[in-house]
C-alpha cells in the first residue's frame, strides 16, 4: 500500500507559526510529540478517557488524540509548553503547584488547560462547574481534593487580576 499523499498544514503551536507537510491521518497529538517535539502533551490511553492529552485549540480544551492534525489548519494551539512566559509561571500553573494540586504529573498538563478554558468562560466558577470542567481528565494519583483545592485558588487570583 502507497504512503498517503501528504498535505500542507499552517498552524500557530505556543504562539510560533509552522507551515508542515503531514500525512492526512496524522493526530493533533502526534503532530505536537513527534513531529514539533512538545512532548509535555501526553498519550495517556489512546482513547480520549484520560485528557492527558488535552491541549487549547483556539482557545477551547479539546483532547488531542480525537483530533486530526489536518483540522487544526488555521487554528491556534496551547500545549503545557506554551503557559509560562519568560520563565515565570502561569497563575494557573503556580495555583497547582502551590496547592499541591499534582503528585506524579501524568495528568497535570490536561488538566491546567482544561482549568484555563473554564476560568476562561467562568471566572468564578462554582464547584459543580469545575468537577463538570475537569470530568474529562483522569488522575490516577490523587483524591482530587488539591485539584480543586488548586483550580479554586486559580479562580481567586484570576478575578484579583
Amino acid at each position: 500500500m502507497p504512503d498517503a499523499e501528504r498535505v500542507p498544514l499552517s498552524v500557530t503551536v505556543n504562539g510560533k507559526r509552522h507551515e508542515l507537510e503531514i500525512e492526512p491521518r496524522l493526530l493533533l497529538v502526534d503532530l505536537l510529540r513527534d513531529v514539533l517535539n512538545l512532548t509535555g502533551t501526553h498519550v495517556g490511553c489512546d482513547s480520549s478517557y484520560c485528557g492527558a492529552c488535552t491541549v487549547l485549540f483556539n482557545g477551547r480544551s479539546v483532547k488531542s488524540c480525537t483530533v486530526l492534525a489536518v483540522q487544526a489548519h488555521g487554528a491556534e494551539i496551547t500545549t503545557v509548553e506554551g503557559l509560562a512566559v519568560n520563565g515565570e509561571l502561569h497563575p494557573v500553573q503556580m495555583a497547582f503547584a502551590e496547592n499541591h494540586g499534582l503528585q506524579c504529573g501524568y495528568c497535570t498538563p490536561g488538566l491546567l488547560l482544561s482549568t484555563i478554558d473554564l476560568l476562561s468562560r467562568h471566572p468564578n466558577p462554582s464547584d459543580a462547574e469545575i468537577r463538570k470542567a475537569i470530568a474529562g481528565n483522569t488522575c490516577r494519583c490523587t483524591g482530587y481534593q488539591n485539584i480543586l483545592k488548586a483550580i479554586r485558588a486559580a479562580a481567586e487570583a484570576h478575578v484579583a487580576r
